[in-house]
């Protein structure tokens, strides 16, 4: 057995000490990413994406997080925080809307109070939406008040998390340029290393995006592990693998494991106690039914019970813990060893899209070590002994068939195509070597935020699509139009680079290092 990083013994209450036995080791890693939303619409995709986002998930499990690090606890998770959500957390802008939304929210859920007074348990729905906005209210001028970067840092610091980092606003990596590649991907750790000063060791790749060979980037980068999904080892995802002749380490998630909680087709929130993610009280913007039952009608589903939902909760904590001790047991019998089991979710997840979700998150959290499960960090694991033989992965992703068909398809042919041009382009950009040229600056980032690979996902699953090519338009345009008159050296240049500027994330990116 192991301790942690530094060799310090681990505490008992995570099941981590050095000489005591487990069942094995479950990781679990939360990937936390949206794209650039500030000044980029509102309703119904845009700011108010961040914003439900950020009340429903960002902050309950950082308060999860922060009450976990007061108890002692260390090496609970392994948190994946991308660049531009980063950016959109710490930002002045976004910060004073968001304490406009979390206002709005408490006067709907006034509204609310006074519309259903008297009606069971509507009233008492109405009651624990004030509480909620009334608290986040409190953690947004108070622990928040500074953004996110301090509360995260907090937790890096203290190993709570271990933190993944990733390249600049999320592009699906093997679809890029070489020296693109290398150039968001560096860029994206030295900006995470300006928030929170310390560089990730590990990164989420993008839709954990690979093709063969970008294990030398991520080396010449200094990442050492990165997350595929379970069929890029063929499903024996027991151990941890180093890459080709590098020493980078991949890890595979359980897809047995993890499409317990959530799948395409099934999982835990879909269950009909749970708070329905699609159903609105329009008059009041606050969704005041259950599931029920996946055929019914919006209109004849049957209210939100909290207390029938959090013993829901309770069952599945034990069900997943249950899985995973199965789990690991099978594997140790069929290889002789102690395994390892990791699972890998959206962060958005717990609480946006699944109202319950953070509360199932402690449960689990709490229950896992009490089964004899060690529950530790990607780097725990590795420094436990969870890495075997070297592998040669294939090309893949996390998305549908588990290949690049999300962001390569026919329905993003044309897109893909654009991007490909738009790289050229964007290589040929004369930068000065001598000083900051904020036109050049600016160019490169509306490069980078035209090829998010947020825009080609939104195209193929047909969510909001056409807010997505729209989006991809506009950053390629501007790219365009400063790179133009950039060549030309208009005069106009440079005020309508610091015009774009106002606008978007990465203030420290140097186009001289592309």
């Amino acid at each position: 057995m192991t301790g942690t990083h530094d060799g310090r013994a681990a505490d008992t209450e995570t099941g981590t000490k050095t000489g005591t036995e487990t069942e094995g080791t479950f990781c679990l890693v939360l990937h936390s990413h949206l794209p650039w939303l500030p000044h980029h619409g509102t309703w119904p995709v845009g700011e108010e994406w961040l914003h439900q986002a950020w009340a429903h998930s960002y902050l309950p499990v950082m308060d999860l997080l922060r009450r976990f690090a007061d108890e002692g606890k260390r090496d609970l998770l392994t948190l994946g925080v991308t660049p531009v959500l980063a950016a959109q957390l710490d930002d002045p802008y976004a910060l004073r809307a968001m304490h406009d939304w979390l206002g709005t929210w408490r006067l709907r859920a006034e509204h609310a109070a006074d519309l259903w007074r008297g009606d069971g348990l509507l009233s008492d729905l109405a009651a624990g939406e004030h509480r909620a906005a009334t608290r986040a209210l409190d953690e947004l001028e108070t622990t928040w008040r500074h953004g996110f970067s301090p509360v995260l840092r907090s937790l890096v610091d203290s190993d709570v998390v271990e933190l993944l980092g990733g390249p600049l606003a999320h592009p699906f990596q093997p679809l890029l340029d070489e020296r693109v590649r290398g150039f968001a991907l560096s860029e994206g750790l030295a900006d995470t290393a300006l928030r929170l000063g310390s560089r990730p060791e590990g990164i989420w790749a993008p839709e954990c995006g690979y093709a063969p060979g970008m294990e030398n980037t991520y080396a010449a980068a200094g990442v050492q592990r990165f997350l595929v999904d379970g069929p890029a080892l063929h499903g024996d995802t027991a151990t941890a693998r180093t890459v080709g002749d590098s020493d980078v380490v991949c890890f595979g998630r359980d897809l047995e494991v993890t499409y317990r909680v959530w799948s395409p087709k099934a999982g835990y929130p879909g269950h009909a106690r749970y708070r329905d993610f699609h159903t609105w009280a329009h008059d009041v913007g606050i969704k005041p039914s259950r599931v029920t039952g996946k055929e019914v009608p919006p209109q004849d589903k049957a209210p939100y019970d909290p207390a029938r939902a959090a013993d829901t909760v309770q069952t599945h904590v034990t069900d997943f813990v249950d899985t995973v001790v199965a789990r690991l047991r099978s594997l140790r019998e069929r290889d002789g060893r102690e395994a390892l089991v990791v699972a890998a979710y959206d962060t958005e997840l717990f609480g946006h899209w699944w109202h319950e979700g953070p509360q199932w998150l402690e449960g689990i959290l709490r229950a896992l070590p009490e089964a004899g499960v060690r529950v530790t960090t990607l780097r725990g694991a590795a420094e436990a002994g969870h890495v075997g033989a070297p592998v040669d992965l294939p090309a893949s992703s996390w998305g549908s068939g588990k290949d690049w068909r999300v962001w390569d398809g026919e329905q993003v042919a044309d897109m893909v195509d654009a991007n490909a041009q738009l790289q050229q382009r964007l290589l040929a950009l004369d930068v000065p070597r001598g000083h900051r040229d904020p036109v050049a600056d600016q160019a490169v980032r509306e490069a980078l935020l035209a090829l998010s690979s947020d825009w080609a996902f939104m195209v193929t699953k047909d969510s909001a699509a056409d807010y997505a090519r729209r989006r991809a338009g506009e950053h390629t345009d501007r790219f365009d139009e400063l790179a133009a008159l950039h060549r030309t050296g208009d005069p106009n240049a440079v005020r309508r680079a610091a015009e774009r500027r106002r606008a978007s994330p990465f203030g420290r990116l140097d186009a001289r290092s592309l």
